[in-house]
């Protein structure tokens, strides 16, 4: 009876490992790993157009305004190790940053959106006077 019992574990693991190997090889799975390469890929590039590009034209906007030197200093009232230090500039920095990224996105997407609808209705014209 030892031995069966073996024999079912064995079979129980090479059913999972088959398994495994299954959901590893679907397209889903695939598709996936594909789409978080090309979003690596994707931030980068509107990083660089934020950082490079929009943010330099923003600052110029703003007066050459730059929120990161703003901080809050609580001085250490314990006499040991330095203050503590809140960096609230940089928070907004970073807020401002998203939100120009953010706009960025919106405007690419939505003239790829255009772009789709009329590349539509040129189909459908064409196959309306079929």
């Amino acid at each position: 009876m030892a031995k069966s019992e073996e024999v079912k574990k064995l079979q129980e693991k090479q059913g999972l490992k088959e398994e495994f190997i299954e959901f590893i090889n679907r397209g889903s799975m695939i598709d996936l790993a594909v789409g978080v390469a090309v979003g690596g890929a994707f931030t980068a590039i509107v990083n660089s157009l934020v950082n490079d590009i929009v943010m330099p034209i923003v600052g110029l906007l703003l007066g050459g305004v730059d929120f990161t030197g703003l901080a809050l200093r609580i001085p250490n009232f314990f006499g040991t190790g330095d203050e503590a230090v809140i960096a609230y500039g940089n928070f907004i920095q970073h807020v401002v940053q998203f939100l120009v990224i953010a706009w960025v996105i919106f405007m690419v997407i939505k003239a790829m959106n255009r772009l789709n609808r009329r590349c539509d209705a040129k189909k459908a014209a064409k196959e309306a006077a079929k």
